[in-house]
């Protein structure tokens, strides 16, 4: 299935049970095979469908889900949070961008964050922000996608095996409002 053609779509919340199912095995793949996304490894279906069900349900009425699937499902997602604060409304979080196993290096990635991107852009977001494990993948595709390095934290987070400490990486990304129309 890794050369079948992927769609990519908004969530509509509340998602319905299949769609936190195929959220949830998407994550515990990811997690799996090694990626730095807040997780240790094992991680249950149970807890990460617990853990969907509260980011869909408890999340900025403004937040944004973006989901990729395939033949065989959901097979990437990444989520754009917006600020809590009343003087940044022009700003949000980009997080989780999760691509599974079978379809990293085949541009999901790339295509997600450019989605993203758009999406903020018609929300009225100009300014993102994200963080990511120093050295890895997402690194460098943030920097090939123009985000600007602001900073390095040492020993931010652990490793997926719960001990290895490794560092951060944050990024911001100024967007021009004038390409809200932009095609994804």
């Amino acid at each position: 299935m890794s050369d079948s053609t992927y769609t990519i779509e908004q969530l509509t919340r509340p998602a319905g049970d299949a769609d936190v199912r195929g959220l949830a095995a998407l994550l515990v793949d990811v997690v799996s095979a090694g990626a730095a996304v807040s997780f240790v490894h094992p991680l249950t279906r149970e807890h990460a469908e617990d853990w969907w069900r509260r980011t869909l349900s408890g999340g900025h009425p403004g937040a944004i889900f973006l989901v990729a699937r395939d033949d065989g499902g959901i097979v990437g997602t990444v989520q754009l949070h917006p600020a809590w604060a009343p003087n940044q409304p022009h700003r949000a979080e980009l997080a989780k961008l999760l691509v599974h196993p079978r379809r990293r290096r085949a541009g999901l990635g790339m295509q997600l964050m450019r989605t993203a991107e758009v999406a903020a852009r018609r929300a009225g977001l100009t300014l993102l922000t994200l963080d990511a494990k120093r050295g890895e993948a997402a690194e460098r595709l943030y920097r090939r996608l123009g985000w600007t390095h602001a900073g390095t934290i040492p020993a931010f987070a652990f490793d997926p095996d719960g001990r290895t400490p490794h560092d951060a990486v944050i990024f911001y990304k100024h967007l021009d409002a004038a390409d809200a129309t932009a095609s994804d």
